[in-house]
């Protein structure tokens, strides 16, 4: 069973984000901020990271700037899950790493599913 990090700080997010990965037959953990999310990521392993950008304590750039300085866990793939989707923004995250890039007010969790299962090249059932 493949193992998804979600490091998100909004609740209702968080929940739904779970609620889906789980019902589709993944491991999910989670982190509420930043710092717990790279302390899961050292411990856990996960196949795949979902990251939110604006989080307490360390926001999702430190996170996969962090992630980068990494041998291992610079290899696990990492999915944004943000309100914003500024070009800005996401070139950067793609600099750090950043496989591909939800945003939040857009929100299809099939859309989320589809881009995991791609990222993790798993059979679309």
């Amino acid at each position: 069973m493949k193992k998804i990090l979600i490091i998100e700080d909004e609740e209702i997010m968080l929940d739904l984000i779970r609620r889906k990965m789980t019902s589709e037959g993944y491991e999910v953990i989670v982190a509420r901020d930043g710092e717990e999310g790279l302390r899961l990521i050292k411990e856990g392993q996960p196949d795949l990271i979902l990251l939110d950008l604006i989080m307490p304590k360390k926001d999702g750039f430190s996170v996969m700037a962090e992630v980068q300085k990494d041998e291992v866990s610079k290899k696990i793939p990492i999915i944004i899950v943000s309100n914003s989707g500024q070009p800005v923004e996401l070139s950067r995250a793609k600099e750090l790493g950043a496989r591909d890039w939800l945003v939040k007010t857009e929100f299809d969790p099939r859309e989320l599913v589809e881009k995991v299962r791609n990222i993790l090249s798993e059979p679309i059932s």
